[in-house]
């Protein structure tokens, strides 16, 4: 019998190519319908492989989620960038190809990038999702989070209500 091996860990420049692709399949499936198509589609554009390679350098923090050798997933996380609030830790974005939603590996994804937070001396977490990311506020809802404030994004002049969920 085989062994099928989940592992997150940071990622490496060596796999821009993989995230650049996750990103475009995650925000395809994820937004359209959503934000304007225009718009998505030069968000993901800008996206490129070697964005992502400059972002595995970067400040921010980079993981990507390991399914037997192929890149589902990925996340990034840093200090919260909204003044306002009290919590020292953010995670910018979590997303997964399509095809790994659902079953569990979004949680791992999550709970590896709150433990990282944490152990970087980060109290407390918040993360953004658009309101009509109904799938996204329900996964972060299931894993405690408090509907805790509001803004708005703008795309291509429409304006999009986000929801800042808070832990700790």
């Amino acid at each position: 019998m085989k062994t099928l091996s989940i592992d997150v860990r940071r990622a490496e420049p060596q796999d821009s190519r993989a995230i650049s692709e996750v990103h475009r399949l995650a925000w395809q499936h994820t937004y359209a319908g959503i934000i304007p198509h225009r718009a998505l589609r030069q968000m993901i554009e800008r996206r490129g492989e070697n964005w992502w390679r400059k972002a595995t350098r970067g400040p921010a923090t980079l993981l990507v989620l390991d399914v037997a050798g192929m890149v589902a997933g990925y996340a990034t996380l840093g200090l919260n960038r909204a003044r306002a609030l009290p919590q020292e830790g953010e995670i910018y974005e979590l997303y997964l190809r399509p095809e790994y939603q659902g079953i569990g590996l979004g949680h791992m994804l999550f709970g590896e990038a709150r433990r990282l937070l944490k152990s970087l001396g980060c109290n407390g977490l918040v993360v953004w999702c658009l309101e009509e990311n109904e799938t996204g506020a329900q996964f972060y809802r299931s894993h405690g989070g408090v509907d805790y404030c509001e803004g708005m994004e703008t795309f291509d002049q429409k304006q999009l209500k986000k929801i800042g969920f808070i832990w700790g």
